[in-house]
Formats: C-alpha cells, structure tokens, sequence
C-alpha cells in the first residue's frame, strides 16, 4: 500500500524508491499495488456512512486560530476544542470534516509495550478526516484501508503508538469488531534526540 493520502507532498519518484528499498530488504507486493490517491471514491462512501450516524460536522477552522485557542506545550498533541462542533455549518462551508468522538477509554495491547489505555476525545479532541485541500488524512486513510485489506497486525513506529486508541475508536465505528494488533517499535535517533 502506498500511503500518498497527502497529495501536495507525495510524488511518484517517493513512491519509486520506497518500492526500489522495500524490494532491496526482500520485500514483495502480495498482491496489487494500493494507492491511497485512488481511492476517493471508497473514503467518501465511508464518511457517507459516518455522517448517516451523526458523527459529522464541516469545520473552517485554520491552524492559526486553533494554536491561539489552544495552549499547546512544545512537543505536546494540540487537541481540537469542538469549536465548530455544534455550529452546524453547512457542508459548502468547507470541506474540512471531523468525526465527533466518545469520550472513552480504549484499552489495546501494544506487543512490546503490553497493556494500554488511551482517551482519544481528550488527546486530540473530534479526529479531523478531510483537510482543508480535501486531502483525506492519515488516521481516516489507513483506518478504512486497514478494514478493506483485512490487516490483522500493524508495525509501526513509536511515534505514532498516540493514533491507536483513536484509529481503533474510528474503525469500530465503522463496523470493525476486532481491532489489529499493534506493536509499536524504538525509533533510529540523531545524538540530539531527533528522529533519523
């Protein structure tokens, strides 16, 4: 699966040598190439079917007024306050979505970390889905493409072991009933603590 979600960021020459260092390390396609880029009809249907249950709303908010509405420490997740939550914009407002979360635990066991608990709606508050470009985002993407491909196991970095309760929050709202297992490895760091 190629995750180029981010259409102003990806470009077709990442997508050549990601496929060229994956075949060097031994690793071959078990199947067809998927591209989140072509995939907009298959994300639509899916937010079609979370809007029919009233989970979401049009935002316009920008960064700048949610980092001003936000105290946010360095290094720490901003959380969406629900600014637009219950404004009801219409849809032609923008085409920024967010999904409405419930406030509740979602425990999960990290196979290198063990037992874990997270609280989504107070990380990041609702879960942005469509950006302001009509990007869809990483946690909407690889939600449904998780559910469609039938992944079971997830290796990922530690730096994004804070997506889990709220991806599979999302995915059982899409019907998924038993979540993937997760393991969350160590990062490759530069002396200074940045990742490499």
């Amino acid at each position: 699966r190629i995750e180029d979600h981010d259409r102003a960021r990806c470009r077709r020459a990442f997508d050549a040598g990601l496929r060229e260092d994956l075949e060097w390390l031994g690793f071959l396609p078990d199947g067809d190439v998927v591209r989140q880029s072509e995939r907009d009809a298959r994300y639509s249907e899916a937010l079609a079917r979370l809007a029919a249950s009233g989970r979401v709303y049009a935002c316009n908010c920008t960064r700048s007024q949610l980092r001003a509405e936000t105290d946010v420490a360095p290094g720490e997740e901003p959380r969406y306050p629900g600014t637009c939550r219950d404004r009801g914009l219409p849809d032609e407002a923008s085409s920024l979505r967010r999904v409405r979360l419930d406030a509740e635990d979602i425990p999960f066991v990290d196979l290198r970390r063990g037992a874990c608990t997270q609280r989504p709606a107070e990380q990041c508050g609702d879960l942005l889905v469509r950006d302001r470009a009509g990007n869809w985002t990483y946690q909407f993407a690889v939600v449904v493409d998780d559910l469609d491909q039938g992944v079971d196991v997830v290796i990922r970095g530690e730096d994004l072991l804070a997506s889990t309760g709220r991806q599979i929050q999302l995915a059982a709202m899409l019907g998924r009933t038993t979540p993937p297992r997760f393991l969350h490895h160590g990062l490759i760091r530069r002396p200074d603590g940045r990742k490499l």
